[in-house]
């Protein structure tokens, strides 16, 4: 039983118990000692040893029967014993008023009752129940965060309203704005051998970040030097992979696009006419760029490879049907797109594919390989570029884009399947670069076939793709080599978000943050 004032009841002695059978009587033995102070030392209230004849408590311990019903009355309405929650005062409390609580009179029953009551707490503990907002308290969390997600097909076909749907959606996010645009952007390259999608979003000044990629051996220009025309099998592989092109960029909010196709359409005489075909198979209209085009774009696609201490640079681009090469002086003052230097270009007409036809990719002997070395010496003997002097301080050096450069690096790496991360960017010496040459042509073809940097689609091209490098080589000697694994996707995206001003836009958004700041 717990007392209402003093927290658990103590037990009384003898004397107690015979003054409660007469309530009158002790009402009025109560009403005698109601004269003496309440904090008047007594010697038996403090007296804990429980002996038989100790005094009578205090009023507050000995309350009558009928003062208590009046204090349930009050305080529960009514409410039966049972049903009315006793909630306990702290024991502090009672010591401050002189009263001493009598542990050994505590029972198993009342520490129940108070780990009961103590879960019960209102006010003066734990709330009941965790307090939650009522729907109308947050009107505009419902109006942020859908119960389930769009379907597919609104988030696709809807894409272009999504900013007249959320017109806070900036202001709301944290920071003010995103710190990167959310626009997407394409770029498809349809080669001589590959075709490549890449879709990326921009994000710091001059680099982006790829969401979708693809890519897939076609071949589009087999058989095209000794024909002069598309073949009906190399067309449909490129307009099988160019479906999988077109669903991908349907499924995408692009907001820019750029699809090219290179030195197989222009070559061939019923070029035009195949990509008429893809725009009626498939929605995409690719457009044939020159050779200037191409090379500048290799070269934009790799700007962030050269560094601020480089000078010069002979970049190439070694392809299916043709190799870009370009020259390129920085002075003092570097713009901010690379391909503003080039100095001197040219377009050999002569890639990996066309080489490997006239003189066979399967097997290869040192005498063939140094036949299409030949072949395309001569080529690069009628460019007419001045020669560029080397320092000691390494201030030149080339740059490869392309299938060969980086199937060297990986077989250098002796990587256990091709890793872009590990490739793209790695520096591989003079030596190194002959030495992975002498090793290729050291394989047969079931050798290159076997090599996971390598595999049977490019088994019998990556020869001749290491004899135009040979021709490079010889034509600009330098002691270092930097493998790009990119090329015209990136340059593509590079021109279009400069275009764009994404990067300038960002770069003022975040002075205007730093000024408000």
């Amino acid at each position: 039983m717990e007392d209402p004032e003093g927290g658990v009841k103590p037990q009384f002695d003898g004397a107690s118990a015979a003054g409660r059978k007469d309530g009158k009587k002790s009402r009025r033995r109560k009403g005698k000692r109601g004269g003496q102070s309440r904090g008047a030392a007594h010697p038996a209230s403090h007296d804990l040893s429980g002996h038989a004849g100790e005094a009578a408590r205090p009023k507050e311990d000995a309350e009558s029967p009928a003062r208590k019903r009046k204090r349930r009355r009050r305080g529960g309405r009514g409410a039966s014993q049972s049903d009315t929650v006793v909630q306990p005062q702290p024991v502090v409390q009672a010591v401050s008023q002189g009263h001493s609580p009598r542990p050994d009179g505590d029972s198993s029953s009342s520490r129940r009752n108070r780990r009961k009551h103590r879960s019960k707490r209102g006010l003066q503990g734990r709330p009941l129940a965790p307090v939650q907002p009522t729907p109308s308290a947050r009107p505009e969390h419902r109006a942020e965060a859908p119960s389930r997600p769009l379907p597919r097909e609104m988030r696709d076909g809807e894409a272009a309203n999504r900013r007249d749907r959320h017109p806070g959606h900036e202001e709301g996010r944290a920071g003010g704005e995103h710190p990167w645009p959310d626009e997407l952007y394409a770029a498809l390259d349809l080669g001589t051998n590959n075709c490549r999608l890449l879709i990326a979003q921009p994000t710091r000044p001059g680099q982006f970040r790829v969401v979708d990629a693809f890519s897939r051996i076609v071949r589009l220009g087999e058989g095209l030097a000794a024909s002069g025309r598309l073949s009906d099998e190399a067309m449909e592989r490129a307009v099988d992979a160019l479906r999988i092109c077109a669903s991908k960029l349907r499924n995408r909010d692009i907001r820019r696009m750029r699809l090219i196709a290179t030195e197989a359409c222009r070559q061939a005489a019923n070029g035009e006419e195949f990509l008429q075909r893809v725009v009626v198979e498939t929605g995409l209209e690719l457009e044939i760029i020159d050779r200037e085009t191409e090379a500048r774009l290799a070269v934009s696609g790799c700007s962030s490879l050269v560094g601020r201490e480089t000078r010069s640079v002979v970049l190439f681009d070694i392809g299916g049907g043709s190799s870009e090469i370009a020259v390129i002086r920085i002075g003092d003052n570097r713009f901010a797109r690379l391909a503003n230097h080039i100095t001197h270009w040219t377009s050999l007409p002569v890639g990996v594919v066309t080489l490997s036809e006239r003189h066979g990719g399967r097997d290869v002997t040192p005498d063939v390989f140094e036949g299409m070395v030949s072949e395309v010496a001569g080529m690069l003997s009628s460019f007419d570029c001045p020669e560029i002097e080397i320092a000691e301080d390494g201030d030149f050096h080339l740059i490869g884009t392309s299938g060969t450069v980086t199937t060297l690096a990986g077989v250098h790496l002796d990587l256990p399947r091709y890793d872009r991360r590990k490739v793209d960017g790695i520096w591989l010496s003079d030596d190194e670069v002959s030495a992975m040459q002498a090793k290729l042509l050291s394989w047969n073809f079931e050798s290159r076939a076997a090599n996971p940097c390598i595999g049977p689609d490019r088994a019998d091209l990556v020869l001749a793709g290491c004899a135009i490098l040979e021709a490079i080589r010889r034509r600009w000697p330098s002691p270092r080599m930097r493998v790009a694994d990119r090329g015209l996707r990136e340059g593509l995206l590079t021109d279009m978000m400069a275009d764009d001003g994404v990067w300038r836009r960002h770069r003022n958004r975040r002075g205007q943050r730093g000024n408000k700041g």
